[in-house]
């Protein structure tokens, strides 16, 4: 697969925030999309914050998404990613969190799904993720 993940530039902000707008994409994840203000304050916060490791997908040398790995609370460390719905059914969330977990190496390593989101539910099982209950709207996953 040709997959590449580097960190992020602010010239990916733009493409990024176009691929959280997309109405699918934001069913499917259980965060709504930010206006572009509130989207390019986040991001300015994820580049300046040293504890977070956040990475640009590429495939094919295009912008394909984004994953990222931080700190939720005191003691639990997340797991997330976005990939653009153009990029949608080519094993790219799958490939480019295999080779994210070889990034970000702290464990255990925590990441929450919509119930609903069987894509991404296989992509974390696929990485070794297992699931850690069936309650509720967003189920939680720990590597």
């Amino acid at each position: 697969m040709n997959l590449t993940l580097r960190p992020p530039l602010e010239t990916d902000l733009p493409i990024l925030f176009q691929q959280q707008l997309d109405p699918e994409a934001v069913a499917m994840s259980a965060y709504p999309s930010k206006d572009r203000g509130e989207f390019m304050r986040h991001w300015e916060g994820i580049l300046k914050d040293k504890n977070i490791v956040a990475r640009t997908i590429l495939y094919k040398e295009k912008i394909a998404g984004h994953i990222l790995s931080w700190k939720e609370g005191k003691y639990e460390q997340r797991v997330g990613y976005w990939i653009g719905r153009a990029f949608w059914r080519r094993g790219i969330a799958s490939a480019a969190l295999g080779e994210f977990l070889t990034v970000a190496k702290v464990r255990p390593l925590y990441a929450e799904v919509v119930r609903h989101n069987l894509a991404s539910q296989r992509v974390l099982e696929k990485n070794g993720f297992e699931r850690l209950d069936d309650g509720g709207r967003i189920w939680k996953y720990r590597l």
